[in-house]
């Protein structure tokens, strides 16, 4: 693969029309007319219609103003950075065929995404081969970095190019077990997940943790992406005993699922993780979601001196999506892609294994993001910890606990 070429404007005489080419020089003239210089693209994989889209979008536009604030800023001499977009439609083969375009594409020199762990497994291999950097700011299925056999205290990291600013569901099913068990004295949990690999495994996760604080488990079940309707489950939650539902999964789902399970008379309160905490489940769950909780990773965004910048531009430029889930990760990942590309790429000069280079000066950053320190320990985990309690509170999510779990 030849590292030196760069998208240059080919002019299509027949149309007037400007054509984006992938091949040329890097030494040609970058297009945003400030004189010389190479172009590098920061890809980014995640679902931008349909289900997840909101979570989705707002990944999307946390790398975009982190690129925008670069160029800006001049923050690496001789390079514009240009984001390049795919929608995996949460699906793990569509998210393959998009990690195959981005690898095509000399030009991406990193890749931010995906949001499902799901469609993560289908893309670390293709991404690794080419040695093509990925962070992840919402991944938190915990074999993605550490191995099928983490839970058994046998650690392997498969893919050295893959990284992650969200913290793992080794911490937040604990995290969530523990806060229902002493704060909200729980004692009997009804747990259903979505059959994949992030909903499921955080249930596990919740229900091993919940056992082990003294909680009882009610029942367990399955649902499928995509249901709507969950009257048999409502009846079997309602005849369980259960004071609280946990569910692992999305907030498609569970926004229907908290609704239909307040209908039906439960009044009790579904707690979910990091996939349901969005402004979107308050929207489409209204006055059900009332006294819902959800887990995330990092603390609150909104509270966050160093974020309000960031913020106030999201804003300002009416972006679609929430970026109080994963935004200011999304903007930390694609920060630490542009400080290790501005380590490799000196005078918009991109030398040969540029990205192999690039994958460890990811490895071996360190700095001060907009949602917390950023930095990642031998298997690509961030070493920010932090994790939060959400609650609805009168029609929106209210921070109500913050900080670490020792899985000890």
């Amino acid at each position: 693969m030849r590292q030196r070429s760069l998208l240059i404007l080919t002019t299509v005489l027949t149309t007037g029309a400007l054509t984006l080419t992938a091949c040329g020089s890097r030494d040609d003239k970058a297009d945003s007319g400030s004189g010389s210089g190479t172009t590098v693209i920061i890809g980014v994989d995640a679902p931008l219609t349909g289900a997840n889209s909101a979570t989705g979008l707002g990944i999307q536009y946390g790398v975009q103003i982190a690129v925008d604030d670069a160029n800006s800023k001049k923050t690496v001499p001789g390079v514009t950075f240009k984001v390049q977009a795919l929608d995996d439609k949460t699906l793990p083969a569509t998210g393959q065929q998009n990690a195959t375009a981005f690898v095509a594409n000399e030009d991406v020199l990193g890749v931010v995404g995906p949001l499902n762990s799901n469609v993560a497994t289908s893309m670390q291999k293709t991404l690794a081969s080419a040695n093509l950097v990925e962070i992840s700011p919402s991944n938190t299925a915990p074999e993605l970095t550490q191995g099928k056999d983490w839970n058994g205290g046998t650690k392997k990291r498969d893919y050295k190019s893959y990284f992650r600013t969200a913290t793992t569901d080794a911490l937040q099913g604990g995290f969530a077990s523990q806060y229902a068990f002493e704060t909200l004295k729980k004692k009997n949990a009804y747990v259903v997940d979505d059959k994949q690999t992030y909903g499921a495994g955080l249930a596990s996760l919740f229900k091993a943790g919940f056992q082990k604080e003294g909680g009882k488990l009610a029942g367990e079940d399955h649902v499928n992406t995509g249901d709507k309707d969950f009257a048999t489950l409502v009846t079997k939650i309602k005849s369980s005993g259960a004071d609280m539902v946990y569910y692992g999964g999305q907030y498609d789902e569970s926004e229907i699922l908290t609704k239909q399970l307040k209908d039906a008379g439960a009044k009790i309160p579904l707690m979910g993780g990091d996939g349901m905490f969005s402004d979107t489940y308050i929207k489409t769950a209204g006055k059900a979601s009332e006294g819902d909780l959800a887990t995330s990773v990092g603390a609150p965004v909104d509270t966050l001196p160093t974020a309000k910048d960031f913020i106030a531009k999201y804003k300002a430029k009416n972006y679609p999506g929430d970026y109080g889930t994963y935004g200011g990760y999304s903007y930390d990942a694609a920060t630490a892609i542009i400080k290790a590309v501005g380590n490799v790429v000196k005078d918009g000069k991109v030398p040969d294994g540029a990205r192999e280079k690039i994958v460890t000066e990811v490895q071996n950053g360190k700095f001060d993001g907009i949602a917390g320190p950023v930095a990642f320990d031998q298997y690509g985990d961030t070493t920010n910890k932090q994790l939060t309690v959400y609650q609805v509170v009168k029609g929106a999510w209210k921070a109500v606990k913050s900080g670490t779990y020792d899985v000890g």
